[in-house]
């Protein structure tokens, strides 16, 4: 009996067939990359205050109309109150001067009922601005993020049970043909609510192409270049794209353009339907052989060599079943049918959930990181392409649950020593959050590998969908994790390491899939061993 990657072999690992795979499905990820965190560009809060219509104002009054108040030790204009207009009118006709003649502190105060005026040092303008997401409405800056997040969790959860049951291919292109279309869309929103829908929709599309992307890699390639694509390949492209998305919003300050920008790429995607095979493996667990044998064919003349006269016997353990058996579809609740898959997918649930709090959590704070937010989203997505490296690394020689372990305790431990640094130095906190989001990024790279790795190719698909909804939960929440350093200055850095350490805890009692054939039906998905085998040497051979 052999599995995919015995029938395939004689294709190779690196041919011809496996190139255009492999740099199409990364090219396809691009755009994930700027279009997740575009939302920090979109929704932040340039510097405001009260606007003063056109008032006969002496231009001592003029400067002294807005309050000053004290905001961490440093004095700056109140952004949500003004003087009385009609009073300070009055004071200004009367020739008096503000701070010698009149004490400030005891003019009444008014907020700002004719809206707001919006500094244009760094941003042209932002959805903040256009529709005055401040004050008593800043709780919606947030919240729209959120929103965009929460699309993201919808669309793990939709997209894995859709491509498990119509294929990889057609919800990859069609998900991928979502996004940018609502993303083009959202330039002519009305009002905040409609843009809020668009968002939510665009994020369904989003993660729904990268998890599709994914998995269809993960299929097709073989060895370590399956190792390679999953751990670094699609990340770098990922990654890329968010080192893109500064150099966007840099050149391109109004919000409106910077959606536009972001939108047409997308275009470029559309002749990549004509380069894109369908997964054989998910071919092969549906009974539909002869097509499955076609695409393999196929990759043999492209990779030039000679296919076997029967690729894939027809007695073979997963086709046979479901030639011989009744098909039978699989969700969500399978994950939980067996004790074996309950405790593997809880346990992978938590971690998944982590990794996403932690990373999105430290990817939005970038802009307390340096005053310059272009920068800051630079350093946070610069940083990436180092832990994508080294994922790719432990992905090869470390056993996966070992090095899961690891990268958690990495993050914890450097986010709870944040507390410890002095304010005297900062940088020092700096490089402590990089560290950990250097760590938490290895980790949430090495998940979608370890992930796939661990469950079979009927579930392949809901599994990867269910564990990235379930961590997404955990981003949907981040936005509002960070806004709790209101009250405490470390409370979010306390709250995402205890969370890291709790989770590689929980990672002991994973099993491992480190050098092991991908499993096919649910009989051959891996059982967890003892706590003894995570150090046993055999276990590395």
């Amino acid at each position: 009996m052999k599995d995919y990657d015995e029938s395939s072999a004689f294709l190779g690992q690196w041919g011809c067939f496996q190139q255009v795979v492999f740099f199409v499905l990364v090219a396809s990820i691009i755009p994930n990359g700027f279009g997740v965190f575009s939302v920090v560009f979109l929704v932040d809060i340039p510097r405001h205050h009260c606007l003063v219509p056109e008032a006969n104002l002496t231009e001592d009054w003029l400067n002294a109309v807005i309050p000053i108040e004290v905001t961490d030790g440093e004095e700056e204009r109140s952004s949500c109150s003004r003087y009385r207009l009609d009073v300070v009118k009055n004071l200004s006709s009367l020739g008096l001067i503000p701070g010698r003649d009149v004490n400030l502190t005891q003019l009444e105060k008014e907020s700002c009922v004719d809206g707001w005026s919006y500094s244009k040092d760094i941003y042209q303008s932002t959805v903040v601005s256009e529709f005055d997401l401040v004050c008593s409405e800043q709780w919606k800056q947030p919240f729209t993020s959120t929103v965009a997040l929460l699309g993201v969790l919808v669309g793990s959860f939709v997209s894995g049970q859709l491509s498990d049951r119509f294929g990889r291919k057609p919800v990859l292109f069609a998900t991928m043909a979502v996004q940018t279309v609502f993303t083009f869309v959202q330039i002519f929103s009305p009002s905040w609510v409609v843009l809020c829908v668009l968002l939510f929709i665009g994020g369904m599309g989003q993660i729904s192409n990268y998890v599709s992307g994914f998995v269809l890699g993960t299929e097709i390639l073989t060895g370590n270049v399956r190792v390679l694509f999953s751990s670094m390949g699609v990340c770098l492209g990922y990654a890329v794209g968010y080192m893109m998305l500064p150099l966007f919003a840099y050149y391109l300050r109004n919000w409106k353009s910077l959606l536009l920008a972001l939108s047409l790429p997308g275009l470029a995607y559309l002749p990549l339907w004509w380069l894109i095979p369908e997964s054989p493996r998910w071919l092969l667990s549906q009974g539909r052989v002869e097509e499955a044998e076609a695409i393999v064919r196929k990759a043999a003349r492209w990779n030039k060599v000679e296919a076997p006269r029967v690729i894939f016997e027809k007695s073979s353990s997963p086709v046979d079943e479901v030639r011989t058996q009744p098909k039978e579809h699989h969700n969500v609740f399978s994950l939980l049918r067996t004790n074996n898959i309950r405790n593997t997918t809880v346990i992978l649930c938590l971690v998944w959930f982590t990794l996403s709090t932690g990373y999105f959590g430290l990817s939005l704070n970038t802009s307390r990181l340096h005053a310059d937010p272009y920068l800051s989203c630079f350093i946070s997505a610069a940083i990436e392409v180092p832990a994508y490296i080294s994922c790719w690394l432990a992905l090869h020689y470390i056993p996966r649950r070992v090095s899961t372990i690891c990268v958690l305790l990495l993050g914890g431990v450097s986010l709870l020593l944040i507390q410890l640094i002095p304010q005297s130095l900062p940088s020092l906190s700096v490089a402590l959050e990089m560290l950990g989001k250097f760590a938490i990024t290895s980790g949430t790279s090495q998940m979608f590998t370890y992930t796939a790795e661990l469950y079979p190719t009927v579930l392949r698909n809901t599994a990867t969908g269910t564990c990235t909804t379930v961590s997404r939960v955990g981003s949907s929440i981040a936005p509002f994790l960070i806004q709790l350093s209101v009250y405490s200055r470390y409370l979010p850095y306390i709250i995402l390491g205890t969370l890291s350490v709790v989770s590689a805890f929980a990672a002991l009692f994973l099993p491992e899939s480190f050098r092991r054939p991908l499993p096919e039906t649910i009989q051959q998905m891996h059982k967890r061993e003892r706590f003894r085998e995570i150090v046993d040497p055999r276990s590395l051979k």
